[in-house]
């Protein structure tokens, strides 16, 4: 598939702003993905003081957190779809604005009410790279497609990596609030620079859009996330928690019968259970629960007081600069990723990926002591989330008709969502119980660390067995007829321009 030739301009009119748009397209997007990851993260190192400062409870603001999580985890797939349907760079930009709208209500406000509010609203911007994803594939060649879209899935660690140490330098020295503006500044120059620099896919699946089934998945996937997140806090085995794992199991059950039922699903569940794309999400899940743990366990570790024996007590800043260079290794690092895609196919990218994280848990667990081993490990734990994570969307748009990839890539990323936050609630109850008193405080064990090494590590070489049971790479016919009309739909769309 070649590059879509330029719009043509009226005569006498310049093709400079076209082509600078062309050429500014892949950076934009990436931008936008960074800013998403980092707007998820600023918010960690005022969660300590959320309390004092917006006189609630910790219990309230823990739900800043929450609150973000089940907007991405409900929003992905519902925006995925959207995006199929009624234009992909317009979703974008939609999701990009609600991020922006709710950094802004947090610079104005230090209301709980209004803050969770705001949080949920930045939660849209989880779809930021399963639509930006979709859109390099309609929009580049194939030369460049690979490496544009292993960048695009880098975004993720490289904004992570970065948002932790600029908010803390931001909170350390000025009020907090000025951390929202800033973001919100940042969010309102991506929404120009996307509505300029992005040009709209004429690659479309008309068709009403699934009132019914949206409901269903929010409806579980709240239940089911909800439960997750707070089975700690609130107890496993307590009847909230049971009610809310009963009533995930029940409602999904029923959504996944009207799906298969609907004339215009909101997932195509057909799809999804190819093997090739089924596994592919089973992958996203098991390498999002161990890619998450290294920054949860990481954080935590050298933050813990020195009267442990093994803590560091460093601050929340240098604790920031420690996970900085696994955000830069997974810059450079993407390029490589897309390198081997296409030499030797995306599963076998993903299953490299998944072994080099358990190789870094495996550092992780040799030496925990001494900072530069614990940079180490994290970095290693790192350059395997590049790998599998760029390795992920490639494998998708493989996989599945070009007008379905939105909303394919937003169940991936599903996946990956759910998998972080189920990572999130197995590491907590692992380090809760295996914690002593220091200083009258309980603090985890090294022992409760490296056990949650151990558990991410295997949870890791699950993923590669996964990534190595998916079928051959090689595009089905769906995907090829799917692609010629993806060239004629460009086609008639210039001719038309």
């Amino acid at each position: 598939m070649g590059h879509p030739a330029p719009i043509p301009q009226p005569p006498g009119t310049s093709t400079a702003a076209p082509r600078l748009r062309d050429r500014l397209t892949i950076p934009v997007l990436a931008s936008g993905g960074i800013l998403m990851a980092v707007m998820q993260t600023v918010v960690v190192p005022l969660l300590p003081d959320l309390p004092r400062l917006t006189h609630a409870s910790a219990a309230a603001v823990s739900w800043m957190v929450t609150a973000t999580l089940l907007a991405g985890a409900v929003l992905t797939p519902v925006l995925g779809r959207a995006g199929d349907m009624y234009g992909k760079r317009r979703v974008l930009t939609a999701a990009l604005g609600l991020m922006t709208v709710g950094s802004v209500m947090c610079a104005l406000s230090a209301d709980i009410g209004v803050l969770i509010t705001a949080r949920a609203l930045q939660g849209a911007a989880a779809s930021v790279v399963p639509l930006s994803i979709s859109i390099l594939r309609d929009e580049l060649p194939p030369e460049r497609r690979g490496s544009a879209v292993a960048l695009m899935s880098s975004t993720v660690g490289i904004g992570a990596a970065l948002g932790l140490p600029l908010a803390a330098l931001v909170v350390q020295y000025a009020d907090w609030h000025t951390m929202f503006w800033l973001t919100s500044a940042l969010g309102a120059l991506g929404v120009a620079a996307t509505w300029w620099a992005v040009r709209e896919s004429p690659v479309r699946e008309p068709g009403r859009f699934d009132v019914l089934g949206t409901l269903g998945l929010a409806a579980g996937l709240v239940c089911l996330l909800l439960g997750v997140s707070q089975g700690g806090q609130w107890g496993w085995g307590s009847p909230r928690i049971l009610g809310l794992f009963l009533a995930a199991a029940v409602v999904l059950a029923l959504w996944w019968w009207q799906q298969l039922r609907a004339e215009r699903p909101l997932v195509d569940l057909r799809l999804v259970t190819r093997p090739r794309v089924g596994l592919s999400h089973v992958a996203a899940l098991l390498t999002g629960f161990a890619f998450y743990a290294n920054s949860l366990v990481t954080a935590q570790l050298v933050q813990a007081p020195k009267a442990t024996g093994y803590g560091l007590g460093l601050s929340i800043v240098a604790t920031g600069l420690c996970l900085l260079p696994g955000g830069v290794t997974m810059l450079l690092f993407s390029p490589l990723s897309a390198r081997i895609s296409t030499a030797r196919g995306p599963r076998v990218t993903l299953a490299l990926g998944a072994a080099v994280i358990a190789c870094g848990y495996a550092v992780r667990i040799a030496d925990s002591r001494d900072l530069w081993m614990i940079i180490l490990g994290a970095t290693v734990v790192a350059t395997g989330t590049t790998l599998a994570y760029s390795a992920l969307p490639t494998l998708i748009l493989r996989a599945v008709p070009a007008a379905q990839t939105a909303s394919a890539n937003g169940v991936n990323v599903l996946m990956r969502t759910i998998g972080q936050a189920v990572s999130s609630a197995a590491v907590a109850a692992v380090l809760v119980h295996h914690s002593s008193p220091v200083g009258g405080v309980p603090v985890p064990t090294l022992h409760g660390y490296l056990l949650a090494f151990a558990m991410a590590g295997a949870i890791a070489l699950v993923a590669c067995a996964a990534a190595l049971s998916i079928p051959g790479d090689e595009p089905s016919g769906d995907t090829r007829r799917a692609g010629r009309a993806t060239r004629g739909a460009r086609d008639e769309a210039m001719e038309g321009a």
